[in-house]
């Protein structure tokens, strides 16, 4: 050993704990399997040096930038490893460009591994179309996020899409467990243990992300001395302060549950999803919004001041922050939760719209224009006729009450006159 793979060595150990145990091949790698068991498309492809361009889309620490890095290790093609975040044009052109004279002169092929391959800009994606196309380079694109909604559909359909799912609990004991034994990159010298209580705690509370339970073993384990063992109390301090990352899909997921339970007057659903998303570190001005949104939109006139008590949400959570905004956001989502809900506004607004669209755009009629002097006013002399519409739109029925909370008088109005 010289005294640069010495210094290397002595460098690793202060690598998380979670680094550290990376697998280094697929013999070693957990979970998957529906992708990297025996006999699998996609095991015996990377095993044959045969793959092909690919997008590996899961949540955190499913393994996507391990894989890659295994498959880096196991062929015979140049591999470069690329960032989107910080990947720059020229350099995107540059790679290009020596993966076309590496096939040309060398019949050497190029693997090209994005990761956060959703961070690239629409053009970007574009100018990748035509090497992944005629094979100038093979792509494997990594993303926490949507490829629907996060890849642009050319690229996609160029590519074959893995799913990487959150590890099982028994896959997280597994590897716990492995960490815990070994001592060349683990905990293992420290001879340390872990209650049956503190091991399905931690495999649980991680939501499947491995990278997170690793940490918190590190946490727990550097606050023990050796031969001690980590107990329920111990794991739940070092899961204290964690973030929940959210990808696009759940993102979009998660607020779709928060609204829909808001519109089912389900209040603790609703309350539920609302901490979900705010642990998930979801902008609480974002959710604010959403709140103003549901009161006009789905509580609307059955309860005209919850749009008050909503736009007043929106003015504390600006004025205050977090973490006491959680306190105006719980109270305007049970008022408004708690409220009879109408609709009417927002499908009389749509109806008037798309009226607008299809029909011609007709003159504002004589008695309401500005400029005529025609105009009556109905509070001074009621009952004077007035043209309100155009004639040729035949007096059109936009607005139709609905028989909830405050809305009833006007529903039963709307309904003297029929």
């Amino acid at each position: 050993m010289d005294l640069f793979d010495f210094t290397a060595k002595k460098k690793n150990t202060h690598e998380p704990l979670a680094v550290r145990m990376r697998p280094r091949n697929l013999d070693e790698f957990v979970g998957q399997k529906h992708l990297l068991d025996k006999g699998k498309l996609l095991r015996t492809l990377i095993e044959s040096d045969q793959i092909q361009s690919m997008i590996l889309q899961g949540p955190p620490a499913t393994g996507k930038t391990t894989l890659a890095t295994i498959i880096s290790s196991m062929t015979n093609a140049e591999f470069v490893k690329l960032n989107a975040i910080s990947l720059a044009i020229a350099e995107l052109r540059s790679i290009l460009e020596k993966a076309r004279e590496n096939l040309k002169y060398y019949q050497k092929r190029t693997i090209v591994f994005i990761d956060e391959i959703h961070a690239m800009k629409s053009n970007v994606q574009m100018s990748l179309l035509q090497a992944v196309e005629d094979g100038t380079f093979i792509l494997i694109g990594a993303t926490t996020e949507s490829v629907t909604h996060d890849i642009i559909p050319p690229l996609t359909s160029r590519c074959k899409v893995y799913t990487l799912s959150p590890l099982a609990p028994i896959d997280i004991k597994k590897i716990i467990n492995s960490a815990l034994t070994d001592s060349e990159r683990g905990l293992g010298s420290h001879q340390l243990k872990i209650d049956e209580s503190a091991l399905s705690y931690v495999a649980d509370i991680c939501n499947g992300d491995v990278r997170s339970a690793l940490n918190a073993l590190e946490v727990a384990a550097s606050s023990l001395k050796d031969n001690e063992t980590i107990d329920l109390n111990t794991i739940q301090q070092a899961f204290e302060f964690r973030l929940n990352g959210i990808s696009t899909t759940d993102f979009y997921d998660l607020t779709s549950a928060f609204i829909k339970s808001m519109r089912g007057s389900q209040t603790n659903a609703a309350l539920y999803w609302l901490a979900r998303l705010l642990v998930s570190g979801v902008d609480p001005i974002f959710l604010a919004r959403r709140i103003v949104i549901h009161a006009a939109e789905d509580v609307g006139l059955a309860n005209p001041q919850a749009l008050q008590i909503a736009v007043a949400a929106k003015q504390a959570v600006e004025f205050i922050g977090m973490p006491e905004a959680r306190i105006p956001l719980a109270e305007a989502v049970i008022y408004i939760s708690e409220s009879p809900k109408s609709n009417s506004a927002y499908k009389a607004i749509h109806s008037a719209l798309e009226l607008v669209k299809r029909t011609h755009p007709y003159p504002v009629p004589n008695q309401l224009k500005n400029s005529t002097g025609l105009y009556v006013n109905p509070i001074d002399t009621p009952g004077t006729p007035l043209a309100y519409l155009p004639v040729e739109l035949n007096e059109p029925s936009l607005y139709t009450p609905q028989n909830s909370g405050m809305e009833e008088k006007i529903f039963a109005k709307y309904n003297q006159k029929v």
